[in-house]
């Protein structure tokens, strides 16, 4: 696996990757996994970030080990959700430490907020699309995930608007990132969600692409996630977009598509310091 626009890390076994924007920002700390340097065994090989699929509890504890060992972030304060796909974010502190993990987590949460240092937010993948935030001069930080119901409902423009409304950053200050999910060329959607985004507003030409019979589509994730960030006021300078397709690369990134559901989890951490 190789790409020109993020960073591709290694650590004795442990692989995984980091967005230059944001790694050259002081205060913050992240990192999104691969398949590399953990236990899990299976379908979930090697590392698999997810409580809910099946895999081996003490396993996925030993890969949050390993993984959150990598960059400096304490275990004892991820705070993960169950994400359902919605355009709902939650503002977390340290009062939420463990959630997800040691305690029950939140229900239909598909972003997480924080202005907190030492608050480190979660979020998990297989094909979607992650979005990382980050406000070096208000010190907010936000993780979300954007399939594609959550493009629909432009969950990445609802994060942006939550930093400012609630936080007062400004959206010319936010360094962000869009992460590894399934690229076009692999994403085959049928009509209803083409008129899902028909609705949505998001300019179809230049993420939708017909194949042929007027039934099936070719969906570009990340051009619209994009899209939303960009028209949401982020600046183009301010963010990454990394050019690795999770499908094609399945033996090294979890996909859904490729492996038909059989699969582990990716995970996308950010955290102050």
């Amino acid at each position: 696996m190789k790409s020109k626009t993020v960073n591709i890390n290694k650590s004795v076994n442990l692989e995984y990757i980091t967005f230059p924007k944001l790694q050259s920002s002081s205060g913050v700390r992240h990192i999104f996994s691969t398949r590399k340097g953990g236990v899990s065994t299976g379908i979930y090989a090697e590392m698999n970030l997810s409580f809910k699929n099946g895999d081996e509890r003490d396993s996925v504890l030993e890969n949050y080990r390993r993984l959150c060992g990598a960059v400096g972030i304490d275990t004892a304060h991820l705070v993960l959700s169950r994400q359902t796909h919605t355009k709902n974010i939650k503002y977390v502190t340290e009062s939420d430490w463990g959630t997800g993990v040691t305690k029950p987590d939140f229900s239909d949460v598909d972003g997480l907020i924080t202005d907190r240092p030492g608050v480190a937010l979660v979020t998990q993948y297989a094909d979607c699309v992650p979005l990382l935030f980050y406000d070096p001069i208000n010190r907010v930080c936000a993780n979300s995930h954007s399939g594609w119901r959550g493009t629909v409902q432009k969950i990445g423009a609802e994060t942006v608007r939550k930093m400012i409304n609630d936080f007062g950053c400004k959206p010319e200050n936010i360094i962000a990132a869009i992460g590894p999910s399934i690229c076009k060329d692999c994403y085959e959607v049928d009509l209803p969600v083409y008129e899902a985004f028909k609705k949505s507003g998001i300019r179809l030409d230049t993420v939708l692409f017909p194949k042929g019979d007027g039934e099936h589509f070719l969906l570009d994730l990340k051009e619209a996630n994009r899209l939303i960030l960009t028209e949401a006021g982020i600046l183009p300078q301010n963010l990454d977009i990394a050019d690795i397709c999770t499908c094609e690369n399945s033996d090294i990134l979890h996909s859904h598509r490729a492996t038909g559901g059989k699969r582990g989890n990716l995970a996308a951490i950010i955290e102050m310091c």
